[in-house]
């Protein structure tokens, strides 16, 4: 029959087991583990406006771009969007860089963006994003987010076909659902001989 100690010793290692198992796991963890494989996409035949409304009714930072047989093509992202509706003289390779002696209304903003909202979304598209790849280790597929400041996307490295995206949200609810195990040197317990109260083999520290 367990004492009280010694089922406590046993639970304890038990715990620590599965904690290494955890832990073991989390090290082999790849970007594929960590993707949201039903990402909100666009299609390069979409236009600006109809990409620009999806960006503002969900609060998007970025969306992905895919071609009708879902290869990855790149990032629209809200950068592009507000570059569209600046004067062009502020974008512009060696453009201005002090603007206080132009003035624009919200009418002129939404006049700018009237003006290209039917173009298709790869006129306003990033193409030379950092991406990853299924096997991509975890630390690595961080990095890049870190790097990145958006979300990665996941691509099949031998089609370039979108497998998923990652974003920051993604990791933050993997790390917050993530049980912490600490693993220390405990004294080994014994059970008291009247009450089954576990005792520490370690000293008196009165």
């Amino acid at each position: 029959m367990d004492t009280l100690g010694t089922a406590s010793a046993r639970q304890s290692n038990r715990m620590g087991t599965q904690g290494r198992h955890r832990a073991e796991e989390d090290a082999d963890m790849t970007a594929k583990q960590l993707m949201n494989t039903h990402p909100v996409v666009l299609v390069d035949t979409d236009s600006i406006g109809s990409a620009a409304e999806q960006i503002m009714s969900h609060r998007y930072r970025s969306l992905p771009v895919v071609d009708e047989d879902g290869r990855f093509l790149g990032i629209l992202g809200v950068g592009c969007m507000l570059r569209l509706v600046l004067p062009k003289a502020a974008t512009m390779n060696k453009g201005l860089s002090d603007l206080r002696y132009l003035s624009s209304s919200l009418e002129d903003l939404r006049e700018r963006l009237n003006s290209v909202v039917d173009q298709p979304v790869t006129a306003c598209l990033d193409k030379n994003v950092p991406v990853v790849h299924p096997d991509t280790p975890m630390l690595e597929t961080l990095l890049t987010l870190y790097r990145t400041k958006t979300a990665v996307g996941v691509v099949d490295e031998a089609t370039g076909r979108l497998l998923g995206m990652i974003s920051y949200f993604d990791v933050g609810e993997r790390i917050m659902a993530a049980e912490a195990t600490l693993e220390v040197d405990l004294p080994v317990a014994r059970a008291h001989p009247l009450t089954g109260v576990g005792l520490s083999d370690s000293p008196d520290p009165r």
